[in-house]
C-alpha cells in the first residue's frame, strides 16, 4: 500500500467531529452502513482498531487519535490544492446599513479587523434613517444594520445599549437666546433630528433649518465651521466641538443603539462582523 484514500480519512474525521456514525453519514450524503464500511476498510489498511469499542460513544484508541491528527493535516492540504484548481469568483459584499447620525469612520477599524480574519469579505455600506434600515433588513435587502431607536428594540438585536445625545456647536459659537436656533440636520428623516425639533418646539423655541447633509462627517464639519448646531452621541463628540449647556438648549432624551442581523444571513460571518462593530462603537462595559 502506497496511498490512503482521502475519502476514508474524511469519513473518519466526520465521525470524530460529529461524535456519531449516523450524523457523519448525513453530513457526507451517504448511508450509515457505508460509513461503517469505510471505517472498517481504513482500519484494515492501517492494521489496527481506531475506535475503542469498550468505551461509551465515539472514543478513539491511542492509535486512532494519532491517525485523526495526521488526517486533519492531510485533508487540509488536499483541500487547499483543490481550491487552487477551482475558479472562485468574488464573494458578494455584505450589505451593511448605518444610520446617518453615525460617523462611518468609526467602523473602519472593525471592518479592517474582520478583513484580516476573513480576507474574502467585501462590504457595501448604506447610510439612511434607522427606520428605513430596519425595514430593509426585515425585507432581506440588508444583511446587518446599526440603528437608533427611542426605546428598547422590539425585534431581536445581537447587541444594544443606551446612549445620551446632546447638542453640539463650535467652541466659540454661543447660542443667541433671541434668535431662531440654526439647526444642522441630515437629509433623511433621522431620529436625532426628530428629537431635536420636538424638544425645541416643546419649549417654544424657534428654529430654522440652515443645512441638511448626508452624514455625520459633513454635519460635524459644518458645526466646527460655526454654521449652526447639531445633535450627537455625547461620548462620540469630536474634538473641536463643544456640548451646549442645558441652560441654552433643552435637554434631549437618551436613545438606544442596536446591531441587528438578517435572519437568513451568513450565520458564520455576520455574528463575527456584528461583534466587531459593536466592539468599535459601543460604550466600554
Amino acid at each position: 500500500m502506497t496511498n490512503i484514500p482521502t475519502e476514508l480519512l474524511r469519513t473518519l474525521v466526520a465521525v470524530v467531529d460529529l461524535r456519531s456514525f449516523t450524523k457523519a453519514a448525513q453530513s457526507l450524503g451517504v448511508t450509515q452502513p457505508a460509513v461503517s464500511a469505510q471505517i472498517k476498510r481504513l482500519q484494515i489498511l492501517l492494521g489496527g482498531e481506531l475506535f475503542d469499542k469498550s468505551a461509551p460513544g465515539v472514543t478513539l484508541t491511542e492509535k486512532g487519535d494519532v491517525v485523526v491528527n495526521h488526517a486533519r493535516r492531510l485533508l487540509s492540504i488536499n483541500d487547499q490544492i483543490l481550491h487552487l484548481a477551482l475558479p472562485v469568483g468574488p464573494a458578494a459584499p455584505l450589505r451593511i446599513g448605518i444610520p446617518a447620525e453615525l460617523d462611518v469612520t468609526a467602523l473602519s477599524a472593525a471592518l479592517a479587523a474582520c478583513r484580516r480574519r476573513l480576507p474574502h469579505l467585501r462590504f457595501s455600506l448604506r447610510g439612511q434613517s434607522s427606520d428605513t434600515l430596519l425595514r430593509d433588513l426585515g425585507q432581506g435587502d440588508l444583511d446587518l444594520v446599526v440603528a437608533f431607536t427611542q426605546s428598547a428594540p422590539t425585534i431581536e438585536a445581537r447587541h444594544f445599549w443606551s446612549d445620551d445625545i446632546v447638542w453640539v456647536s463650535a467652541q466659540d459659537d454661543p447660542i443667541e437666546a433671541g434668535r431662531p436656533v440654526p439647526l444642522l440636520a441630515h437629509d433623511v428623516n433621522c431620529i436625532f433630528d426628530r428629537l431635536a425639533t420636538t424638544a425645541l418646539t416643546h419649549v417654544g423655541r424657534e428654529w430654522e433649518l440652515v443645512l441638511s447633509a448626508p452624514g455625520a462627517m459633513s454635519l460635524n464639519s459644518a458645526v466646527r465651521a460655526g454654521l449652526g448646531v447639531a445633535v450627537s452621541v455625547r461620548r462620540l463628540v469630536e474634538a473641536g466641538l463643544a456640548v451646549v449647556g442645558e441652560d441654552a438648549l433643552p435637554t434631549l432624551p437618551s436613545v438606544v443603539c442596536g446591531v441587528y442581523l438578517r435572519d437568513a444571513g451568513d450565520h458564520d460571518t455576520l455574528p463575527v462582523l456584528a461583534d466587531a462593530i459593536a466592539g468599535a462603537i459601543a460604550p466600554p462595559a
